[in-house]
């Protein structure tokens, strides 16, 4: 029995925000990886958009690969999204949208990007275009998959309290009750 493929997701909080590469999920295909997407991480948050693509096919390479002087495979050249990690800080974010490139090859779609966007990143992403799976961007879209997330109640798990404490508070108001 073989797993799923995994899908890097892709999300956009608001209109005018850049997509963020927030986590992946396991998925058929990728239809099923932006239904899986929506649920896993647009049900509480604010979305407006998600895009997913397959991880194999995502070209990644670290800063420290940069420097060791490794580069990307040669492979066909096209559009690419180009995504990038600025810091180690601990965050929700795997990477933000830097922008969108077309060069004749993956490593000069790279080369490119290190030129316009600096060289000071922690990791780059290259996704082909034509790799990723986009949720419809229209206002019917946005209504029916991400507005219903809004009304939806959510509290952090420490907004509830240690069970040990309620316990403690439910005797002492049975106790106070059989002093009466």
């Amino acid at each position: 029995m073989s797993e799923l493929p995994r899908w890097e997701v892709f999300k956009q909080d608001g209109p005018g925000k850049v997509h963020q590469a927030v986590g992946s999920v396991h998925a058929g295909d990728g239809k099923h990886a932006l239904f899986t997407a929506r649920s896993v991480f647009a049900r509480r948050p604010a979305a407006v958009s998600l895009w997913v693509a397959r991880a194999d096919h995502i070209l990644a390479l670290t800063k420290q690969e940069l420097d060791a002087g490794k580069g990307l495979p040669e492979g066909d050249g096209g559009k690419f999204q180009i995504f990038g990690k600025k810091t180690n800080r601990r965050s929700m974010v795997l990477g933000d949208h830097l922008g969108t490139l077309e060069a004749g090859s993956p490593q000069a779609a790279l080369d490119a990007a290190r030129a316009q966007y600096g060289d000071e990143l922690l990791v780059w992403w290259l996704v082909p275009d034509s790799a990723l799976v986009r949720s419809i961007d229209s206002a019917e879209t946005v209504e029916s998959w991400f507005t219903p997330a809004k009304d939806k109640t959510y509290k952090q798990q420490s907004s509830y309290g240690v069970v040990g404490q309620h316990a403690s508070a439910h005797k002492k108001v049975i106790r106070g009750n059989d002093h009466d």
